[in-house]
């Protein structure tokens, strides 16, 4: 506690004040937490003061509070291009990221426990953000892309988490989610540059090669970067009794009709909503239990046994397999390719269909999705039909963020608009 409160006043997040008549001081307390290593380690305790956020009234102590994150899809396209071109992938960690934050709102917050000045009757005056504070996370993105936009990065207009520097050989990319951050390049001094940049500005921490990001685990070799979540998914199945189990070859009975009111009510709803909640988590390298999921998903309001059971029948399928992922191959072409698919009428209970797309980047899959669609269609050709203008969407997307890797030319584009036309089926028009 002593530490995180001399890093606080070092770092000027507060001046103590008397708290002026017309204002009304938020709370803070202390959250004490154990971090461990990759490999479940203990690496150390710390205690982190956070401000009490649910207290402050909108308008007054915050006006927006929306933060973007670099999409899941954003960081497969990278690690897909990353194996085919050979480049070097580090990961940094910004310390107190939220405290680099600067507040626009005059907000006041009670002195926190500990502080020598705490029954002196005065108040903090926060000039920088606070964990928990509800604009926390917006103040800390809008100050690290500022910063990065003062000395020479390039921001990408399809997802705002994305930026560049340099050109040629030399350039170099930069992906933030929240405060990880991956760099990746070709040119290992020009990343340097990069990181003693950053390193100039913000504390960090320098993680090396990647290796473990947002709780996905990557293997570098020869024939590519995989990608798994093998800890995360060993860790469900001890956490729900399930590591004994006879595993099974599928995720999903093709044969089985859930219905919204079919079967006994489950006792705890709570946990089979935190149960689908995890296993959606999970869909981020298993493209191969994302249908059933995504039918699992639409029974969260009012869970029955069936539901249960065939949850309980996905996590059968992944102790199957519990490290198996998705492979970015390191011989294939760099080129774009989407196939969609719909399933008609398949929802018993409102008739509507469901929408299936999936995406490669030559022999790597980095985009798929299975979703029910929001209106009933008349016709399996009305069902695909609408399945294939959601994957012309995220193809239209996709050719941005490619662009942004690549230098945009008109060659560049006639390609990545033949492979769109080829895989829905239509004749392209370059004219």
């Amino acid at each position: 506690m002593k530490e995180e409160l001399e890093a606080l006043e070092a770092n000027n997040t507060w001046k103590l004040v008397p708290l002026p008549p017309t204002k009304v001081a938020i709370g803070c307390r202390w959250i004490y937490k154990a971090k461990l290593k990759a490999d479940g380690s203990l690496e150390k305790y710390k205690a982190r003061l956070v401000a009490k956020g649910y207290t402050q009234q909108a308008g007054i102590d915050f006006k927006d509070t929306f933060s973007p994150v670099a999409k899941v899809t954003t960081v497969r396209v990278l690690l897909g291009i990353a194996a085919v071109r050979k480049w070097h992938l580090i990961q940094l960690d910004i310390n107190n990221a939220f405290l680099n934050g600067d507040l626009d709102e005059e907000v006041y917050m009670e002195v926190p426990m500990g502080h020598p000045e705490r029954k002196k009757g005065l108040v903090c005056r926060l000039t920088k953000s606070l964990y928990r504070l509800r604009q926390a996370s917006r103040q800390w993105f809008h100050k690290f892309c500022s910063t990065l936009k003062q000395n020479g990065f390039t921001q990408c207009k399809s997802d705002y988490s994305l930026f560049s520097t340099g050109s040629g050989d030399s350039k170099t990319f930069l992906l933030v989610y929240v405060d990880d951050i991956i760099i990746a390049g070709a040119n290992l001094d020009m990343m340097m540059k990069v990181q003693l940049k950053l390193q100039s500005i913000f504390k960090l921490k320098i993680l090396g090669d990647l290796k473990f990001f947002l709780g996905l685990e990557l293997a570098k070799s020869s024939q590519g970067i995989s990608l798994t979540q093998r800890k995360y998914t060993l860790s469900l199945l001890d956490d729900t009794n399930l590591l004994d189990y006879k595993p099974v070859t599928v995720p999903m009975d093709a044969n089985l009709k859930l219905r919204a009111k079919e079967g006994d009510l489950i006792p705890d709803a709570s946990a089979y909503r935190r149960l689908i909640g995890r296993l959606m988590y999970l869909t981020i390298s298993r493209p191969d239990i994302t249908f059933a999921v995504t039918k699992l998903t639409q029974f969260m309001s009012d869970p029955r046994m069936p539901h249960l059971q065939a949850a309980h029948q996905v996590l059968r399928y992944l102790k199957n397999a519990p490290g198996q992922g998705i492979l970015f191959s390191a011989a294939s072409q760099l080129n774009l390719s989407i196939y969609s698919d719909a399933d008609w009428g398949s929802c018993l209970d409102t008739r509507r269909s469901t929408t299936g797309y999936c995406a490669f980047l030559g022999d790597s899959l980095i985009t798929w999705k299975s979703k029910k669609q929001t209106v009933v269609s008349r016709s399996s050709t009305e069902a695909e039909y609408r399945s294939m203008a959601h994957a012309s969407c995220e193809v239209v997307w996709l050719i941005g963020l490619l662009q942004f890797f690549f230098s945009p030319s008109r060659f560049g584009q006639v390609i990545l608009r033949q492979h769109l036309c080829s895989s829905i089926g239509i004749e392209p028009h370059l004219s």
